[in-house]
C-alpha cells in the first residue's frame, strides 16, 4: 500500500453538522360533520398527495376474523358502484393519477398521488372509493388466495416463521399481537365480502377520519372540494370507536424456543419481549437508545456481531411503536455454527445497555444521524402526508414533526439509560430460533439461558430452504427507514 492510500484510509470522512430544517408549516380544520382535514401548501411540489386514514386497523378486527381488514383494504380500489376494477384504473390513469388503498395494525389508509391541475377530480375518485365500494366477490376470491398462497411460501421462509413465532410467543393469545396482521391460514380461508365490508364500515365515522393534502396547492380550495365531496358524510352502520388493545406480555421469564429445521446452514435469531406504544414520555431518549444498541450500522450489536465477530451480514434491534405496545426484538441471521456464541454476545449487549452510560461518541453518532437523517424522509409530498397522517393515527400533538429534531438533540446519557432499563428486559426475553437444532441444541443447553423448548417439524422444511435469510436485517440507516419510524406512519407491516 503506497503512502498515498495509506493517508486515504487515515484520513476517513467525519459527519459534518446539520443542515437547518423546518418542517412545513400546515393548516388544519374540520369539516361541519367533524372530518379533520391537514393541508401543507408546498410550493415547487407540482405531484400532489392526497390521503384519507380511517383509525381502523388490524388491532381493532375480531380475532376469529383475522386478516380481514387488511384484505379489505386490498379490495377497496377493485371495484365500486360506478367503476368496475379496470374501469377504476382507467380513470386514474387519466388523471395521471395513482390510487391505492392499504392497511396495517393502526389504520387503514386510501390515497391519491396526482398533478396539482387535477386534485379536484382525483379526489373525486378517492371519495368514490371511500364511500362507495362494493367489494366483489370475484376479486375477494382472488385477493383471499392471493394471500393463502403468501401464507404457504411463509412455511418455507425462515425469516417469517421468526418473525411469527417470535409474536406468537411474546404475546398472549388475547392480543391481537399474537398473529400477523394479514392473519393465518385458518382465519383467512373463512373470509368474504361480508366479513370484509364489516371490517371497513368499522372505521367509517368522520368524526374519527382525517384527510391529509400535500403539495403545490396555489389556487385550489382545498377545504372547499373536501367539503363538496365528503361533508355529506356522516357515521354509517358498524362504525364504531376503537377499543382497548389487548397486548398482555407471555413471557414471564427468559427461556428458548427453537424451531428445528433439518439441515439448515442459518439461524434466525430473534430475542425480545413486549415493547412500548408510540405515546411514551420518552419517545425521544428511547430513539436514540435503540439506535445506538441496533440501529445504526455502527451500533453495538451490528459492531460486535457483524464488525468483531464475522457472524452475519448485520444485526440490529428495535422496537415497532404501534397504537398500542408493539414488540422489541433483537435480530438476526448467522451460520448455524455460531448460533449460540451470537445469542449470548446479543445478550451481553442488552445487558449492557442497561447497566451504564453510553458514551459520548456514541450519544453524538446517534443524535446527529437522527437529526441529520430527518429531513431526507421529506423530500417529496407523499412523504410528508404520511407523516402527517402518522400524527391522526397516533394522537399526536400537531407540533411533534416540528420540534422533533431539537427534542433529539436534548436527549443525554442519562435519558438513555433511564429509557433502557425502562424499556429492554433481557432477564424476561424470549429467545425463539430457526435453525438445525440437532447442530447447536446441546451447546444451547449448556449455556444455561433458560428453559428450552424444542419444536420440530413433521416433515423437513426442504423447499426454499433459507431463501431471503438476509431481508430485512441491516440497521436502519441502510434502508429507507427513518428516525420517525412507527411514530409517523399510518400504514403498519401490513
Amino acid at each position: 500500500m503506497t503512502a498515498s492510500e495509506v493517508r486515504v484510509v487515515a484520513e476517513r470522512p467525519t459527519p459534518g453538522t446539520p443542515r437547518p430544517y423546518e418542517f412545513p408549516d400546515v393548516d388544519r380544520s374540520r369539516l361541519a360533520n367533524g372530518l379533520a382535514l391537514v393541508v401543507a401548501d408546498l410550493p415547487g411540489r407540482p405531484l400532489v398527495s392526497a390521503t384519507l386514514v380511517l383509525r381502523n386497523g388490524a388491532v381493532d378486527e375480531p380475532d376469529g376474523d383475522g386478516g380481514a381488514t387488511v384484505l379489505a383494504a386490498r379490495t377497496l380500489t377493485e371495484g365500486t358502484e360506478a367503476h368496475n376494477a379496470i374501469e377504476l384504473v382507467e380513470a386514474s390513469e387519466r388523471l395521471g393519477a395513482s390510487l391505492h388503498a392499504e392497511a396495517g395494525w393502526d389504520a387503514m389508509s386510501i390515497g391519491v398521488d396526482v398533478p396539482a391541475a387535477r386534485l379536484e377530480p382525483a379526489l373525486e375518485l378517492l371519495a368514490e372509493v371511500v364511500l362507495r365500494p362494493t367489494f366483489p366477490e370475484a376479486e375477494v376470491d382472488r385477493l383471499r388466495d392471493e394471500r393463502l398462497n403468501d401464507l404457504l411460501q411463509a412455511e418455507a421462509d425462515p425469516r417469517r416463521r421468526a418473525d411469527e413465532a417470535f409474536a406468537a410467543t411474546i404475546y398472549g393469545g388475547g392480543s391481537p399481537y399474537h398473529r400477523p396482521s394479514g392473519g393465518k391460514r385458518e382465519t383467512v380461508e373463512g373470509l368474504h365480502g361480508a366479513q370484509l365490508r364489516t371490517a371497513y364500515r368499522r372505521g367509517l365515522d368522520p368524526s374519527r377520519a382525517t384527510l391529509v393534502v400535500g403539495g403545490d396547492l396555489s389556487g385550489i380550495d382545498v377545504r372547499g372540494v373536501a367539503n363538496r365531496l365528503l361533508g355529506e358524510w356522516g357515521a354509517m352502520f358498524g362504525a364504531r370507536s376503537s377499543g382497548t388493545i389487548v397486548a398482555e406480555n407471555a413471557v414471564r421469564e427468559r427461556f428458548v424456543r427453537v424451531l428445528h429445521r433439518p439441515g439448515s446452514v442459518q439461524t434466525e435469531i430473534r430475542i425480545g419481549h413486549v415493547g412500548a406504544a408510540r405515546r411514551i414520555p420518552d419517545y425521544h431518549a428511547l430513539s436514540v437508545m435503540a439506535a445506538i444498541l441496533g440501529g445504526l450500522f455502527n451500533s453495538r450489536l451490528n459492531t460486535k456481531l457483524r464488525e468483531e465477530k464475522g457472524y452475519t451480514y448485520g444485526a440490529g434491534a428495535g422496537f415497532d411503536l404501534r397504537r398500542g405496545p408493539g414488540p422489541f426484538a433483537a435480530r438476526a441471521a448467522v451460520n448455524t455454527e455460531v448460533t449460540v456464541p451470537a445469542v449470548l454476545d446479543t445478550m451481553v449487549e442488552l445487558d449492557r445497555i442497561r447497566s451504564g452510560p453510553v458514551t459520548d461518541a456514541e450519544l453524538k453518532a446517534a443524535r446527529d444521524f437522527l437529526v441529520g437523517v430527518f429531513p431526507l424522509r421529506f423530500e417529496t409530498a407523499g412523504a410528508i402526508v404520511g407523516a402527517l397522517a402518522g400524527l391522526a393515527v397516533h394522537d399526536l400533538p400537531d407540533d411533534e414533526l416540528a420540534r422533533y429534531r431539537s427534542a433529539i438533540e436534548a436527549v443525554t446519557d442519562e435519558s438513555v439509560l433511564e429509557a433502557a432499563i425502562a424499556h429492554v428486559r433481557p432477564d424476561a426475553a424470549a429467545i425463539v430460533l430457526v435453525g438445525d437444532a440437532d447442530a447447536f441444541g446441546s451447546e444451547l443447553e449448556a449455556a444455561g439461558l433458560g428453559r428450552l423448548v424444542i419444536e420440530r417439524d413433521k416433515e423437513p422444511q426442504d423447499k426454499g430452504r433459507d431463501e431471503g435469510v438476509d431481508d430485512g436485517l441491516g440497521p436502519v440507516d441502510e434502508g429507507t427507514s427513518g428516525p420517525t419510524e412507527g411514530g409517523s406512519e399510518p400504514e403498519g407491516d401490513g
